[in-house]
């Protein structure tokens, strides 16, 4: 798989995808619903900053049942998530990061066998 650093670059130029990602990254896996929890964006716009992520090989999708959860790309290279770690070390105690992870740890019900609504 190719991973092209000036699309990889673009695709973290977009707060709310750099926002997802960085939620990502430090918690390995989740659904839309935490996302939307977390970011305090709606669906539909958390739904379509995926979707570019999938389209770019940065992010996958696990289907369980009725809902899709994301992960980092498994074949993500070594310098992506490099640059994802150093972007998360330089901001993840600033608005909106920390808000964002404050957020989605007070969400109550967060899905383990089934997942929100």
């Amino acid at each position: 798989m190719n991973h092209d650093i000036s699309n990889y670059l673009k695709q973290l130029a977009d707060q709310t995808r750099l926002r997802c990602l960085m939620l990502l990254r430090k918690e390995g896996e989740l659904c839309v619903c935490e996302l939307t929890y977390a970011m305090k964006l709606s669906q539909p716009k958390i739904s379509r900053h995926l979707a570019n992520l999938r389209e770019a090989n940065i992010v996958q999708g696990r289907r369980e049942g009725l809902w899709i959860y994301y992960s980092l790309h498994r074949e993500l290279p070594a310098w992506a998530l490099e640059i994802l770690d150093c972007a998360l070390e330089a901001a993840e105690n600033s608005k909106p990061f920390a808000s964002d992870q404050a957020s989605l740890c007070s969400m109550p019900s967060r899905p383990g066998a089934a997942c929100c609504a």
